[in-house]
């Protein structure tokens, strides 16, 4: 028990911990690791079931792809920390995190390592929503706050690298919405 209470505390901090890029880009109430894990996993609910795609799975992969967070925090491309490092910290972290689990802990650290690795349709299709939640938020923080472009970062860091043709559909009509925003209030000035 004493176990399952530390891994709820570290689950805990991610309801609290914001996430680094919106932070570093001074965004007000930036939204936290856990919501986005939340969003991307109620995402996983579109999963076609033709697609021969595991819908549970990939809910699983949501809510575990960020976990190691709750540790190392949230490292971007701006943290001054190498891929492969950033890759090391996770794992040990994770690692550590999964100790607390007994058994269950095992099945939870190959699913984030599959994650990280790309192994499977199903990481390949949680690295998608991961893209698409992003390029989300960031269109509804420039909505928001009223900063047309400011964010123009996290939609170019995405382009040509969501797969999935379902969610690339999904990413284009955002971009789209994006775009006839910004024409409309470049119109109203």
């Amino acid at each position: 028990m004493k176990k399952l209470h530390e891994f709820m505390e570290l689950v805990g901090r991610l309801k609290h911990m914001k996430r680094t890029g919106w932070v570093l880009k001074d965004i007000p109430d930036p939204e936290t690791i856990a919501g986005h894990m939340y969003r991307m996993a109620m995402l996983s609910f579109l999963v076609d079931g033709e697609e021969n795609l595991d819908k549970v799975k990939i809910m699983q992969m949501t809510l575990i792809h960020d976990l190691a967070e709750c540790i190392v925090g949230d490292i971007t491309p701006y943290c001054g920390v190498s891929p492969e490092e950033k890759h090391r910290r996770e794992d040990a972290a994770m690692e550590e995190i999964c100790k607390l689990l007994g058994d269950k802990g095992l099945t939870i650290l190959e699913m984030f390592r599959e994650y990280e690795k790309q192994e499977s349709p199903e990481a390949q299709y949680v690295k998608d929503l991961d893209r698409l939640d992003l390029i989300m938020q960031a269109y509804e923080y420039e909505k928001r706050d009223n900063i047309p472009g400011k964010l123009q970062e996290f939609f170019t860091s995405t382009v040509g690298k969501i797969k999935h043709p379902f969610i690339n559909k999904i990413a284009a009509e955002i971009s789209t919405e994006r775009k006839a925003l910004f024409h409309d209030s470049n119109n109203a000035e």
